[in-house]
Order: C-alpha cells, then sequence, then structure tokens
C-alpha cells in the first residue's frame, strides 16, 4: 500500500510552496525577456527555464515524493535517473519558452510548445518514479486511465504557463499566476502517483534494495542545492532592471535619439 503522504502534510505543503516561488521568479524573469533583446532576451529564457522547470516543476516533484512511503519496504533513489528527470524538465520548458516566444502571440504554436513541454515534464514525473526501487518483494502497477488523465493535465498545465509566462505583467498578476501554475503541477504530480499501485511477490518480509541511495541521502544534497539555485535566481532578478526599467530605458533611449536627430538635423542643413 502506497502512502503518498507519510510525512503529514509538511511535504506537500513545502513542494507547494517552493514551486509557487519557482514560478514566480520564471514569470518574473521571462517577463524581462519579452522587452529583452539578442543575448539578454536569450539569458533572461534560460532563466526562466530553470526557475520553472527546475524549482517550479522537479523541485516540488521531488519533495512530494520524499513524502511517499510504501508499508513494510524501504525506498531508495536511483540517482542517474533522478538527475535525468531535473534535466528534463529544465529542457522541455525551455524549449517551450522558445518556441512561444518566437510566435508572436499566435495559438498555434502556443498549443505545440504546450504540448512539446506537457509531454516532457509528464515523461519527467515517471521518470522520477521509475527512479524508486522499493524492494525486491514489490511489484509495481500503473493505472492506464489515470496515467493518460496525469499526461493531459501535463500538457493543460504547461500550456497554460507559457500562456501566463507570455501575458502576465505586474507583481500581484504574477503571484496569481504562479498560484494558479503551482496548483496545477500538483495536480498532475499527485494524479500520476494515484496511478501507481504495489502489490506483494510472495510472502514474508521485503527484502531491501541495494540499488541507488536512500531519501535520507538525498535530503541534504536537495535543500541546499534547491536553497542556492533559488537564492541564485532570486538574486539574479533582484539586482537585474526589472521589465519596468527596462522598458523605461528603452523610451529614454529613443527619445534621446529622437532629440539628438532633431539638433543634428539644422547644423547639416548649414554646414550644406
Amino acid at each position: 500500500m502506497i502512502d503518498q503522504f507519510a510525512n503529514g502534510y509538511i511535504t506537500p505543503a513545502l513542494s507547494f510552496l517552493l514551486s509557487c516561488i519557482g514560478c514566480a521568479a520564471g514569470l518574473s524573469a521571462t517577463a524581462r525577456a519579452h522587452i529583452s533583446t539578442g543575448r539578454a532576451r536569450i539569458g533572461w529564457l534560460l532563466v526562466g527555464a530553470f526557475a520553472i522547470g527546475g524549482t517550479g516543476i522537479w523541485v516540488m516533484h521531488f519533495v512530494a515524493m520524499l513524502g511517499v512511503a510504501v508499508e513494510g519496504a524501504v525506498i531508495r533513489y536511483d540517482l542517474t535517473n533522478t538527475i535525468l528527470s531535473a534535466l528534463l524538465a529544465v529542457f522541455v520548458v525551455g524549449i517551450g519558452l522558445f518556441v512561444v516566444d518566437r510566435s508572436g502571440g499566435r495559438l498555434g504554436p502556443l498549443l505545440v510548445g504546450g504540448v512539446i513541454a506537457g509531454l516532457g515534464v509528464a515523461g519527467m514525473h515517471y521518470l522520477g518514479m521509475d527512479a524508486m526501487h522499493i524492494g525486491l518483494g514489490v511489484g509495481v502497477e500503473y493505472a492506464p486511465g489515470l496515467v493518460v488523465l496525469s499526461v493531459a493535465i501535463a500538457v493543460v498545465a504547461a500550456t497554460l504557463g507559457l500562456w501566463l509566462a507570455t501575458n502576465v505583467r505586474g507583481v500581484f498578476s504574477g503571484i496569481g499566476a504562479s498560484l494558479v501554475m503551482a496548483v496545477a503541477v500538483s495536480g498532475m504530480h499527485y494524479t500520476g502517483m494515484s496511478a501507481m499501485s504495489t502489490h506483494r511477490v510472495g510472502n514474508g518480509p521485503i527484502p531491501p534494495s541495494t540499488l541507488g541511495v536512500s531519501p535520507d541521502e538525498l535530503i541534504i544534497p536537495l535543500i541546499v542545492g534547491t536553497t542556492a539555485a533559488t537564492l541564485l535566481v532570486m538574486l539574479v532578478i533582484m539586482v537585474l532592471p526589472s521589465a519596468r526599467e527596462i522598458q523605461q530605458q528603452a523610451k529614454f533611449d529613443e527619445w534621446r535619439a529622437r532629440n539628438r536627430a532633431m539638433v543634428e538635423q539644422p547644423v547639416k542643413s548649414k554646414l550644406l
């Protein structure tokens, strides 16, 4: 029997909070990207992909996974698949953001980006679940209907997230959007987890798996890494110009160039 809340509501609450923070940071970064050009635009999109895909989605998923327990079994995690799932989340969100960024607001690219990102996020989720080594005497099954539903939720959530990333402006709108995104990501995660069931193979005690690492060995690196990465993203966002400041600077540069042209034109006319 799988218990998704073995640690009470601490892991769900913490995972939801981290998802909100990651999504909010990502939305702030994408807002800057839309009014930037060249390398700055690409840089902000990459920051957004890392914040949303890394903290907003993968960290939420993995922190929630730390609250999962199977009666009579010791869960361990395959480190390679765990790391690959994190990289996959960042990669597919990045693809989605770049597709939508070049769409010019058209619906078609938004849907394409949403499908790509959604399928990738679903892949991240099930790759992360596959990283679980429950025990040598435990079989794992998945309910096809719930798997399909979780993938559909992932695609809808990704499409919604990409739309919000390109349309949300302002602090309060960003907070509201990050809450919506966190709810969607959490809904996909717990639907996917509900699709999973276990059954005993044989009788007697469940032999523990010797593969992977224990949750205790992952908690400290996860906390340190997540905190450092999130603080770094937030520091970058706070130190560099905001979306409004970038817009104001662009308007000022345009005004200065126009006035310079107006001043230089009469001088050239007199010289001629």
